[in-house]
């Protein structure tokens, strides 16, 4: 049986910060994950012309967000272009008077639901939309880009509580590799599911594909999820730890990057949504960095729907949003390059 100090499990942005952390204090540690690769939500893909960050890709908060100053000390390029949404709205096949009268219901929509924060009871985000407003449905499809979930299942008391600066900057690499290339110096082992902590015993029992590893501590940095299904156990069973984690739901979102034959026919950093009236619409960035893509993004319910339809439909429904905007011909010009599910 290995022994080591600290077991680090899951090497997503924050099992490799805890990892680094006890890396610059000596203290022996080593990092398992059970994918081939670091990172986690942060993924990119560099067997593309490009990277193209399948996870995350934006650096939110960027003036005071860790990865933002890390970033440069790793060589990385940070690109200060202002998003397509926010003040900026670069927004197409949508009228600068309706853009405005959205803008306005979102921000009073997002007013109403900082209100619970004074409030003792918690609610859905839903509960604070404008009955009858003809914006509703379009801030639902934003709330599934923010949270990954129905406004009706979000927690208005969470939404309220994040903290956002409204900076917004982007790593030209990726973010995936970002976080990759700070784990770089790690005892990473990967292909290394963990299935059980035994913390029965003086010392904790890892137990591995690869073997068993004794530890005096595990830092545990993995989906919820993974914690709440019993994939990762603990023995003795730890119920409040498990019964937190169960009510702590994931969201869902999904990416699909199109490659564009001819790219200068389209608008380079610009937005736009597929549809203004439904809750389950895709949101199209046309160009990011410039290049010839389009990043399609799917949250909440249609994201869901659109992986139980099996390979292809993501892409199916991408062109569709998109030729009903740019052209029938648009979706000959269009081909997939990489989808997430």
């Amino acid at each position: 049986m290995h022994e080591i100090d600290v077991v680090v499990i899951g090497a997503g942005a924050a099992g490799v910060a805890a990892a680094r952390r006890l890396m610059a204090a000596r203290v022996p540690a080593v990092l398992l994950e059970a994918r081939n690769r670091a990172g986690g939500r942060a993924w990119t893909l560099r067997s593309a012309d490009f990277p193209l960050d399948l996870g995350c890709g934006w650096l939110h908060s960027a003036d005071r967000n860790e990865w933002a100053t890390l970033a440069p000390t790793l060589g990385l390029t940070i690109d200060r272009t202002l998003p397509p949404w926010g003040g900026q709205r670069r927004t197409i096949a949508f009228p600068p008077d309706e853009r405005a009268d959205f803008a306005a219901a979102s921000e009073r929509f997002f007013a109403r639901v900082d209100t619970v924060l004074d409030d003792p009871v918690d609610r859905p985000a839903a509960d604070f939309l404008e009955p009858g407003s003809r914006w509703n449905p379009l801030l639902n499809a934003v709330g599934n880009y923010i949270s990954g979930g129905e406004l009706a299942d979000v927690s208005a008391r969470d939404l309220a509580s994040y903290d956002d600066t409204g900076v917004n900057w982007r790593v030209t690499e990726g973010y995936g590799t970002l976080v990759e290339t700070y784990a770089a110096p790690l005892d990473l082992r990967r292909d290394c599911s963990v299935t059980l902590i035994d913390h029965a015993g003086a010392r904790l029992r890892i137990a591995t594909p690869q073997g068993d590893i004794a530890a005096r501590a595990a830092i545990v940095a993995v989906p919820a999820s993974i914690i709440a299904d019993r994939t990762l156990r603990f023995a003795p069973d730890l119920p409040a730890k498990r019964d937190a984690a169960a009510g702590l739901p994931l969201g869902l979102a999904d990416k699909l990057f199109l490659r564009a034959d001819r790219p200068d026919d389209l608008p380079p950093e610009t937005r736009l949504f597929g549809a203004l009236d439904r809750p389950n619409t895709g949101s199209y960035h046309l160009r990011p960095f410039g290049r010839p893509v389009i990043e399609c993004y799917f949250g909440g319910n249609l994201a869901w729907e659109l992986e139980r339809a099996g390979d292809g439909a993501f892409a199916r429904y991408a062109l569709e949003q998109l030729a009903a905007h740019l052209g029938a011909d648009i979706a000959k010009r269009l081909h997939p390059i990489a989808a997430t599910a």
